[in-house]
């Protein structure tokens, strides 16, 4: 008995290696981690069933309690029998696999043994079998990934061992021979057979472990990387957009270059290759036009596959997928490396989990900016009405000016002509320079200096270097209009300031008059509703706020300070950055 031990240990040593060597092989892996179809379910019985087979070879021969060490036995004699470590083999592939690969490894284990003769042929090939639809059974109860414990596996494996025990004693003759056999292997068998199960079973669970381990590391840094994308994403795909995006993925993995294209032109790209793969260039990649036409993720682990046509390019290996807003693809990431070893399944899973969120935030940040753009035509649409009262004004002063002063007239119906252009121009754009707005702004006060000549003054301190920032439009109009309307009545004579300067990172807008001020009572609530008065509603300020946080989110500031009989000073910060219109906005507006 002691002499059998390590010769068994032998035996569960070759399972041991055999479970590493599964647990290894990414198919394996999957098997574990899924339901089992019916491909599966025979590639567990399969290599069960070859397991069990070599069990049988690699048996220890035992004959009237004298054991054979021997390496490899093709055939039992009738007075011998062999101890091995089938029935280890079959209840593994059960518990794994369930009750029809338990019986598919039972019977291929047990037949093969039946076959190889010897007086415990027909007892022990009978309990393989009976001991795979048991373990089958079992395996389909708890599973290897449900409430299966080690206790439990252990215990499986002594209760199968012990039973074919049993078995022997039961089925097996002579009955003398058979006892003499059980006493001889039974503790043996039952006690490497138990360690077998536990070893085979914490092999397979510290790969699951594993698995679950890179799974989450994979998530989070997904996660962790969309969360640091988003604000980007949310400019659409344009070349600052994705250059930002494309340098976050860059140092968050191990890739040696990222690029992200539209589906024409290269927005971005970092890293090895930058002096031939230049943004705003068409698309050059073989593959990148596959993954463009065809729609699905590609993986090129050669330079031919990738299909660069600059001869030193030093991109070896990638993985290309597609960006998809509202089933269609918009556009591809794109992975590269310059060692094909480098590029894993590792890197292909997280860049198509980056693939996905991405898709997703491009669909949410073109949701969100088609929803503000409907908020803003209808803001804009509100701000774009002229007052009837100011045309039929403004046409009076003209027409009264035009026998005493036909050049004031002319200067008065340009300035005119100007403040409906700009109101038109407002009303199409999201964004317009300074420059515009104040032209606007000039328009407005020219008119209305010309009906109220000596009413006030206003004072311009413009920073010459803001007036090609963008800003939205009908800003500061509304602002000096409401000051000329409010905060000189009565008679009362006064002078407005408008400013426009930076402050840290932002763009400080300012209308300061010395009118007669608001009270506390409606100061609470001026830009924040509505607010009924016998001189107005209070529109214009509800609307700049709410449009401009529709524009800007919550970088925006917007101040009002008051003093009843001392004046009032609005104030209004703008990110200078415009967000998701950027640099092609700019260009366009001009060209």
């Amino acid at each position: 008995m002691i002499q059998l031990l390590p010769l068994m240990l032998e035996r569960v040593g070759l399972l041991v290696i055999v479970a590493f060597l599964l647990s290894r092989l990414k198919s394996f892996r999957q098997i574990i981690h899924n339901e089992h179809g019916k491909k599966e379910k025979a590639i567990l019985i399969a290599i069960f069933g070859v397991f069990g087979v070599i069990s049988n070879y690699t048996g220890v021969q035992i004959e009237g309690g004298i054991i054979n060490s021997e390496s490899w036995h093709t055939n039992v004699n009738p007075a011998e029998a062999i101890a091995n470590t089938r029935i280890m083999g079959v209840a593994i592939g059960g518990l794994l696999g369930g009750p029809i690969v338990g019986a598919g490894v039972g019977m291929i284990a047990g037949l093969h043994r039946f076959g190889l003769g010897g007086f415990t042929a027909i007892a022990c090939g009978t309990s393989t079998i009976i001991a795979g639809v048991i373990t089958g059974w079992l395996g389909k109860k708890w599973g290897i990934q449900k409430s299966l414990s080690y206790p439990r596996a252990v215990g499986i494996g002594f209760v199968m061992e012990a039973f074919q025990m049993g078995f022997i004693l039961l089925v097996a003759r002579p009955f003398s021979a058979a006892l003499h056999l059980v006493e001889t292997i039974a503790i043996p068998m039952i006690l490497m057979n138990g360690l077998g199960t536990f070893i085979f079973l914490l092999i397979v669970k510290l790969m699951i472990q594993e698995e679950e381990r890179t799974q989450a590391l994979q998530t989070h840094k997904a996660l962790r990387i969309a969360q640091m994308t988003l604000p980007h994403f949310r400019q659409g795909l344009n070349t600052r957009s994705c250059q930002e995006v494309a340098d976050i993925i860059w140092h968050a993995t191990q890739a040696d270059a990222v690029s992200i294209t539209n589906t024409q032109l290269v927005l971005a790209h970092v890293g090895a290759g930058s002096d031939h793969h230049l943004r705003k260039q068409n698309i050059g990649t073989k593959l990148t036009r596959r993954v463009l036409d065809e729609e699905r993720v590609i993986t090129a682990h050669d330079r031919r596959e990738i299909g660069c046509e600059h001869i030193s390019c030093p991109l070896q290996a990638a993985v290309v997928l597609p960006l998809i807003a509202h089933n269609q693809t918009v556009g591809t990431l794109k992975i590269y490396f310059t060692d094909q070893a480098r590029l894993t399944s590792v890197d292909q899973e997280l860049a198509e989990g980056l693939s996905k969120l991405f898709s997703t935030q491009l669909e949410l940040a073109d949701a969100e900016l088609q929803r503000k753009l409907l908020k803003d035509a209808e803001i804009k649409a509100l701000q774009a009405q002229v007052h009837p009262h100011f045309l039929f004004n403004s046409i009076n002063t003209i027409s009264s000016l035009i026998r005493s002063d036909a050049d004031e007239a002319r200067r008065l119906l340009i300035q005119l002509s100007t403040f409906f252009r700009s109101n038109l121009q407002g009303a199409r754009q999201i964004l317009i320079p300074l420059e515009k707005e104040m032209e606007h702004v000039k328009a407005y006060l020219a008119i209305e200096q010309a009906r109220f000549p000596d009413k006030y003054k206003v004072y311009f301190n413009i920073d010459p270097s803001l007036e090609k920032v963008l800003v939205p439009p009908f800003t500061l109009q509304p602002l000096v209009e409401n000051a000329i309307h409010h905060a000189f009545t009565g008679g009362r004579k006064g002078t407005v300031t408008i400013t426009a300067k930076m402050e840290g990172d932002m763009m400080s807008l300012m209308t300061e008059d010395d009118g007669a001020g608001i009270s506390d009572e409606q100061l609470a609530h001026v830009g924040k509703r509505t607010v009924e008065s016998h001189s107005g509603t209070g529109t214009a300020l509800w609307n700049i706020k709410k449009r401009i946080e529709e524009i800007y989110g919550g970088t925006v500031r917007f101040d009002i300070k008051s003093m009843a009989g001392k004046g009032t000073a609005i104030k209004i910060g703008l990110p200078v950055k415009q967000g998701e219109w950027g640099e092609e906005y700019v260009e366009s507006f001009y060209r």
